[in-house]
Order: C-alpha cells, then structure tokens, then sequence
C-alpha cells in the first residue's frame, strides 16, 4: 500500500538519488553531488525555502516532490509551486503523482493557498497529459527564465 507523507531529513538521501536521477533521465546533467546534497539539506534546514513530500510502500521511498511558494499579493495567500516531481520507474503509470497531488491539495487547501502550480518541459507531452487529466490548466502563463 503506497502512504503519501511529508519527508523528514532522513529522506534526504533517497530525494538526492531521485533528483540525480531525474537531471540524468530529462536533461542528461550529471549533478554535482556536494551541490545537489546541500540543496536538499537546505529545505529541511529552513522551511521558507520549500517542504519534500514523499510516497512511500512498506517502507520504501519510491516518489517524492517539492514544494516552493509564491507569495500572490492579489489573493493575500500563497500558491504552491509543485518542483522536483520523481517518481522511480518502475512505480510510474500507477497514480502516484495524483495520490500526492491530492494529499498536497488538501493540505493546502487546510493551510489557506490560493492555488498550486507548476511548470513542465514543453516537450513532456505524457506529464502534460496527467496535469490536464487531473484538472490543471496550462494556458494562462507562460514561463520565461533567465538561469546562471
């Protein structure tokens, strides 16, 4: 049975092998592991910067994702930013990004946000499908980044 819950330090080292994973598998970067071990730490060290999330079966950490937030002036709360979404693949296909999504709306949703949101690869057409399937819509902004 897949449990959903926040992550604790502890976790870090399997969201630093899902997020080395990840760089590989979508963009072929190889992550330098001081940078990408101290950037997780640093979630669980100061909240403000974001919370993990993970799932989990019979012990085992199999998905995990972050959450950032934005601060929206025009709605007096916050908006959620769902980041760094793995799921192993071997457990994909199998509704575990909607059963995280749910429990972080609802959290969410208890804490007073506005809204979640997140950006996707424009060529991810299979993650924009699970999006839209899931009620999200993806045209009302469109993302521009400037990245050292």
């Amino acid at each position: 049975m897949i449990t959903i819950r926040k992550a604790t330090p502890d976790d870090a080292p399997a969201i630093i092998a899902f997020q080395k994973a990840m760089a590989m598998e979508t963009e072929g970067l190889e992550l330098k592991s001081e940078l990408i071990n101290n950037g997780v730490m640093a979630v669980f060290l100061d909240g403000s910067k974001g919370e993990y999330y993970v799932a989990e079966e019979n012990g085992t950490v199999v998905a995990s994702l972050m959450i950032t937030f934005e601060w929206s002036d025009w709605r007096n709360a916050n908006i959620w930013w769902f980041q760094s979404v793995y799921v192993i693949p071997e457990y994909r296909r199998m509704g575990i990004f909607r059963m995280m999504y749910e429990h972080v709306k609802k959290e969410g949703i208890a804490r007073g946000i506005a809204g979640l949101r997140l950006y996707v690869e424009s060529e991810n057409t299979r993650a924009q499908k699970t999006y839209e399937a899931m009620g999200m819509d993806g045209g009302h902004y469109k993302t521009f980044e400037w990245m050292v």
